[in-house]
């Protein structure tokens, strides 16, 4: 796989010269990318916590941008990924289940950055901090587990909609954002 290369927060890794098809591999590639983009956000908090920076301006723009990205994969699971793996793989649905339980507390841990964002115009960057060190755990715990469970599945699965128009929880930039295309 070509190494991944990245320019400013949030713009999508650079794609292969092929797209990849296989919707379990788009899957993996996304769940990099929240890493990734997770992992930056929480350096640039840590570096105005020890003073090497002063409060990152694009801070509040960069961690809403994420947390826009990450809400709308989950959606897209839930509403569009998830159903279809139950219809062809009703063994998996009691692991879909927990999944999906797992976004319900991801989406309640945003609204609370979203909430400490919002605040007053000023950021605590200690709180923010804490609730970014409470998402990176469940979320790899979370990306873990459903790489481990569904991606063979979804590798499986021939939704011609998907290859046409790539479903929301297969893309990488923020609603509004450059070209919306799957990583």
């Amino acid at each position: 796989m070509e190494a991944r290369k990245h320019g400013t927060p949030m713009d999508p890794p650079v794609k292969p010269a092929e797209r990849l098809t296989a919707f379990g591999t788009q899957l993996i590639d996304v769940h990099l990318w929240l890493r990734e983009e997770l992992a930056r956000l929480r350096r640039d908090v840590d570096a105005h916590l020890a003073g090497r920076a002063d409060r990152p301006r694009e801070l509040r723009t960069h961690c809403l941008a994420f947390c826009s990205v990450l809400e709308r994969h989950h959606t897209g699971e839930d509403g569009g990924a998830f159903p279809a793996l139950a219809g062809h793989f009703p063994e998996l649905r009691p692991v879909l289940q927990e999944l999906s339980r797992d976004h319900r507390q991801v989406s309640e841990i945003l609204h609370r950055l979203q909430e400490l964002l919002d605040g007053l115009g000023t950021i605590e960057p200690r709180r923010v901090r804490a609730e970014l060190d409470g998402l990176a755990a469940l979320l790899e715990s979370h990306f873990t587990y459903e790489e481990r469970k569904i991606v063979a599945a979804l590798d499986a699965l021939n939704v011609p909609g998907w290859t046409l128009s790539p479903p929301g929880f297969l893309l990488t930039t923020a609603p509004g954002g450059q070209d919306g295309e799957p990583a």
